[in-house]
């Protein structure tokens, strides 16, 4: 059971991956559309994205490392007894 419940866990967790693709998607796709309409703009929006992207990244690595934790650093403990 605990077996079963630890697998959906990192499961759910890698999900965090197609989601971190897309605010990353969202982050350069809002650069772009910032650049073409305030040029004088570009390079403080460059250090935003800059930013936002480094953020939407650490989800990215933040997602895998829970899923490893929850599939192999977090064990049942059973009680074994020597009679």
């Amino acid at each position: 059971m605990l077996e079963g419940a630890k697998s959906i866990g990192a499961g759910a967790a890698t999900i965090a991956l197609a989601e971190a693709d897309v605010g990353i998607r969202n982050v350069l796709s809002s650069l772009i559309h910032s650049m073409a309409r305030n040029p004088s703009l570009a390079k403080q929006s460059f250090g935003y994205a800059i930013l936002g992207f480094a953020l939407t990244e650490v989800i990215a690595l933040f997602a895998p490392m829970m899923a490893f934790l929850l599939s192999f650093v977090f064990r049942s403990h059973k009680n074994y007894h020597c009679d």
